[in-house]
């Protein structure tokens, strides 16, 4: 049995994000292949088998720091305690490990983690060096992933680029007038356009500028370089709870600039030291203070506005490595979301996905053609998120490839390969068995890891087999009443997972249908099950397989066969 050490967190400000990743691939690994091994990567660099338990806690900040150092009223990250031992506090999680020692623990790394450290080419380098095959695309594909503005580039020579866009050094922020930079910005690109730091991910360091507006051109850019601007008029208006209120927002990763800062050229590592100096700050008749996050951009991506529908569309490979494009997947957003940040993606109700996107088959097929090209010339591998639009005259405006793409159970990437036929489980195997084939391509462990293949294969192989000789367990979604079919819905999603994740049971998920003839029970398709609710369920399997989604999973016939009993 391969034994899989599971990265999560790191240093990056996607770390939370990251740990829902790891709790994914810890409760959706197939135990019957794989033998999961939680690694939590710390923000310091170390990297700690941490105890099981753990990871079902809340967030990061639920167990590292340990609570006890949570002083109230902030809650904060190990970066805010620079003088606590964090070796004696790591032990209290787990045990730390050495990356020369990382062989004795686990035969493959899964790369949970986003961002700075983890996607830009920096751990997959680190688990070449010791020879321990990795999740993901390589080095190359990583380093290029992780660069927005170089993305760009690559994308106009690989499959051009209907979208103008502008690099702003923050030199040159620093060093001109705002006045004289917006006016340059507005000549290359014009209004509107969106702002981005080139190198976060999770919409975190993103903003829009939609009018002719100084002021709000120069805040997106600050909310690009993660400086946080606080008006005196503002703050002597705040009681206590409302300035702690404020400092707390400014921790949090998802919407704050994050600790350590720098103010008044001191480096401030507890937001309760912050709080100290700006009180006395504000006691003197001073405009604003200004405070930066030590984790910086040196340049920000300025890009055109595109008026069209976003869409994200996944590509993965067969076997052989041919690239399959998945179908492309529609951000529908409800009107009153002017941004589609962080707490847009993740946190709100007011954004759902529509696969395929509402295009033309036509448009579709282009899509896909496209993201397809883009995955092979800039140099990716095993899995690929890229976004875009279709703007308003069916051009084609690709943006933002994603190596390493969000995977909680409700992921864009999931739901994509439940519609060739992948679930959960399945798609984990895939990345998996798909990444070691994607290390031989570097010329190094050669042997070993052909070896290693071969026996993954293998295994899978015998999996199948046996499930296949089973009798298969029925689960039937139910209810009379619309509450009633919800919640069967909800609990079967539940226990197909479970089933799946155990890796040695053969099951069927059924529910009643009423046809001409009279009722018979419909046999759902992964797809079908993959839906957020028994409405949506019920949606499509009333709408049938979509013309692209049916072409797409003819492509894909060799990795579902692989992976499944097709």
């Amino acid at each position: 049995m391969m034994r899989i050490g599971i990265f999560f967190g790191g240093p990056a400000r996607e770390r939370e994000i990251s740990f829902l990743g790891g709790k994914t691939a810890m409760a959706h690994l197939n135990k019957a292949l794989f033998q999961p091994i939680p690694v939590f990567v710390d923000s310091l660099g170390n990297f700690i088998l941490i105890k099981e338990e753990l990871i079902f806690e809340e967030s990061i900040r639920s167990f590292y720091p340990p609570k006890r150092l949570q002083t109230a009223p902030f809650n904060v990250y190990i970066e805010s305690l620079p003088d606590a031992d964090a070796t004696a506090l790591l032990k209290e999680v787990g045990t730390i490990i050495q990356p020369a020692d990382f062989a004795k623990h686990f035969d493959f790394a899964f790369i949970a983690m986003h961002g700075p450290g983890a996607e830009d080419g920096s751990i997959q380098g680190l688990l070449e060096w010791y020879n321990i095959p990795y999740s993901g695309p390589s080095v190359l594909g990583s380093a290029i992933g992780i660069d927005k503005a170089k993305q760009n580039e690559w994308l106009k020579k690989s499959v051009g680029l209907e979208k103008k866009f502008f690099v702003l050094q923050r030199d040159d922020y620093n060093k001109y007038g705002r006045e004289t930079l917006f006016e340059q910005v507005k000549k290359e690109i014009g209004i509107p356009f969106v702002a981005k730091a080139p190198h976060q991910g999770s919409s975190i360091g993103l903003a829009f500028v939609k009018e002719d507006s100084l002021e709000i051109f120069d805040q997106a850019i600050k909310k690009c370089l993660f400086i946080e601007e606080i008006y005196r008029e503002e703050w002597i208006k705040l009681d206590d709870e409302a300035q702690v209120a404020l400092l707390q927002k400014m921790v949090n990763l998802d919407e704050g600039i994050g600790f350590p800062v720098v103010f008044q050229k001191q480096v401030y590592h507890h937001p309760a030291h912050l709080l100290e100096a700006l009180r006395e700050y504000f006691t003197h008749t001073v405009t604003k203070a200004s405070i930066q996050s030590i984790h910086s951009e040196d340049a920000i991506l300025l890009e055109s506005f595109v008026n069209g529908n976003e869409f994200s569309c996944g590509v993965i490979q067969t076997p052989a490595g041919q690239a399959v494009a998945l179908p492309p997947t529609e951000i529908v957003i409800d009107e009153s979301v002017e941004v589609f940040d962080f707490n847009a993606k993740y946190k709100s109700k007011l954004t759902r996905k529509r696969i395929p996107m509402h295009a033309s088959l036509a448009h579709l097929q282009v899509i896909q053609a496209q993201v397809k090209q883009a995955f092979e010339d800039l140099g990716f591998g095993v899995c690929t998120r890229i976004d875009g639009f279709l703007d308003t005259n069916g051009i084609v405006v690709l943006h933002d490839p994603n190596t390493i793409p969000g995977m909680s159970p409700s992921s864009l990437i999931f739901k994509q390969m439940a519609e060739i036929g992948l679930n959960v489980t399945d798609s984990l195997t895939y990345f998996i068995r798909q990444s070691i084939r994607e290390r031989l391509r570097t010329g190094k462990n050669y042997f070993v890891l052909c070896q290693q293949l071969k026996g993954l294969d293998e295994a899978i192989a015998a999996s199948l087999k046996a499930k296949a000789a089973q009798e298969v367990q029925v689960l039937e979604i139910v209810g009379t009443s619309e509450e009633d079919l919800e919640a069967s819905f909800q609990a079967i999603k539940v226990q197909a997972a479970e089933l799946a994740a155990l890796g040695t049971e053969n099951f069927r998920v059924c529910t009643p249908l009423e046809i001409e003839e009279g009722e018979t029970l419909l046999t759902l398709h992964v797809a079908h099950l993959s839906k957020d609710t028994a409405k949506e369920m019920l949606e499509a399997i009333k709408t049938g397989v979509h013309p692209l989604i049916a072409n797409t999973r003819e492509a894909a016939i060799d990795i579902t066969k692989f992976y499944t009993n097709v």
